[in-house]
């Protein structure tokens, strides 16, 4: 969900939220570098459920190097700075531009972040400090019964990568509405989810409120309901979410029903805070947790983990009543996260499914900052690595390229499979080939061309492990029938482009 890659563990993940806490305490860090070590106490912009963000920073300084213990009320890390004078900046993994800059200004420390939020750090007193977490013990190990959902790939729409905090009920009403004219309900895409910032704050009684955005959620899912459609909603194990919000530490049970209550179809369950109190060898068990609170409520209620591939989840997702885990850091708008992300998938692919599915994260299709060429080759990976697919773009304006790309019903159905296999790539020079065994006997194929210039691609049939000679073949983009010579099929492949055919035996 964020703009930083989450592959580099929770804290990355922190860091790239973007009105964050913790992003506050980075930028704070390199002011110190004049002579400012010690502690501070940093407040920032409101949240959409009225908490104040705030921080308390312990920095140290050895020259111009500074570092920095931060802690929030849900977080827990350290972080790095360099500073000149009273200026400083701080660079996340674009080492080209600032990600946070400040100045000392008399005894406050003025910070800007990269999106323009303004925090303010003074001496921090004992007033300042954040009660303690009480440590709650993960539960002992047992398999949680499949509760019989996702037999496909999740298929819908996801708030985050294009709208990210400012999410609200007209917004996901209209898109719902969207999904409906633009055929993407009838395509198979039925799950509407509201990703992060939808929170308010707990009452007395522990109940969990939602913010302003979000009047009354038990309506907005009978709406989308209303509409043949399916809700989903956002949560994790910590104290708090990825955006500093109230998450479900300590109130699984009390969550679950809640969210059974209002009608929710799918709960996106993701790390963030819990990393502060677990170490990734109790991923397990604290996913078990949530997996048995939802299926105490007798409500059908798909259950995704976010936990960005830790643990080796892929191995015991299922076993918590998973039925999608991550599998990588955040995705980006962008050829090479893509990539990344989809061939991080390539060791997980004996544990793909039915029920449980190896998830690369949403799509960036329509974004706007690939290709029409990389875009369809993010849909073909996606659906030759049998990946839940989940659009983040506006799907209320979408161009026709774009509704092309996302309504390809012949790739759809490649991704939407039965059988359920995901492929592997095979390497040749500049090009790499995914082959996906297909329930009626048939394969996918995929050439990617990851080169820099087009590149003729040979697709030879002996290595598609048909059973027989090629009956038929089809390209899934010309929606055209193609036809094999001597066992061979050729064809040119644009840079960063695809080949995607399905191959039949007679």
């Amino acid at each position: 969900m964020q703009v930083e890659s989450r592959t580099k563990g929770v804290w990355a993940r922190v860091l790239a939220v973007c009105g964050l806490v913790s992003c506050l305490v980075l930028a704070t860090v390199a002011v110190h570098a004049q002579s400012m070590a010690g502690r501070w106490a940093a407040s920032g912009p409101t949240l959409d459920n009225g908490e104040a963000q705030k921080a308390i920073l312990e920095v140290t300084q050895t020259g111009e190097q500074l570092k920095v213990n931060v802690r929030t009320p849900g977080y827990a890390s350290e972080a790095k700075g360099t500073a000149k004078g009273n200026h400083f900046e701080i660079f996340g993994s674009d080492a080209a531009k600032p990600w946070f800059v400040g100045d000392l200004v008399g005894t406050e420390l003025h910070i800007v972040q990269d999106n323009g939020d303004h925090w303010v750090a003074k001496a921090a007193t004992p007033a300042d400090e954040f009660p303690p977490l009480p440590y709650i013990d993960p539960p002992a190990l047992h398999k949680v019964p499949y509760n019989g959902l996702a037999k496909t790939p999740p298929m819908g729409w996801n708030s985050w990568n294009l709208f990210e905090s400012k999410i609200d009920d007209k917004t996901v009403r209209t898109m719902a509405d969207a999904m409906v004219s633009n055929g993407m309900r009838d395509a198979g895409y039925i799950y509407v989810n509201i990703d992060d910032t939808w929170e308010g704050t707990r009452d007395a009684q522990g109940v969990l409120h939602t913010n302003h955005k979000f009047p009354d959620m038990k309506a907005l899912a009978d709406y989308v309901h209303s509409r043949g459609l399916k809700l989903g909603i956002y949560s994790g194990p910590g104290p708090r979410t990825c955006g500093g919000y109230p998450a479900s530490y300590g109130h699984e049970e009390q969550d679950a029903k809640m969210i059974a209550e209002w009608g929710i179809d799918y709960l996106k369950y993701d790390w963030c805070s819990a990393g502060s109190i677990y170490k990734n060898e109790q991923l397990q068990p604290i996913y078990q947790r949530m997996g048995d609170a939802l299926r105490a409520t007798g409500r059908p209620i798909v259950y995704s983990l976010c936990e960005y591939g830790m643990g080796s989840v892929e191995k015991w997702g299922a076993d918590v009543d998973g039925n999608l885990w991550r599998t990588t850091g955040d995705i980006s708008d962008e050829w090479t996260s893509m990539i990344g992300n989809v061939e991080t998938q390539i060791p997980t692919a004996p544990y793909a499914g039915p029920g449980h599915w190896n998830d690369p994260d949403m799509l960036e299709v329509g974004n706007g900052h690939m290709t029409d060429d990389e875009y369809r080759t993010h849909m073909s990976l996606w659906a030759l690595v049998a990946a839940p697919l989940l659009a983040g773009n506006d799907i209320r304006t979408m161009s026709p390229v774009t509704k092309s790309i996302l309504l390809n019903k012949e790739l759809i159905a490649i991704d939407q499979d039965a059988l359920g296999k995901q492929a592997s790539p095979v390497k040749n020079g500049t090009l790499e080939t995914w082959v996906k065994p297909l329930a009626d006997g048939s394969v996918a194929v995929g050439v990617v061309n990851m080169g820099s210039a087009a590149a003729e691609a040979t697709v030879n049939a002996k290595d598609l492990g048909l059973n027989a000679p090629v009956k038929s073949a089809r390209d899934l983009w010309s929606h055209k029938a193609v036809h094999f010579s001597n066992g061979t099929y050729k064809a040119s492949v644009p840079t960063h482009g695809v080949l995607l055919l399905k191959v039949s035996a007679q």
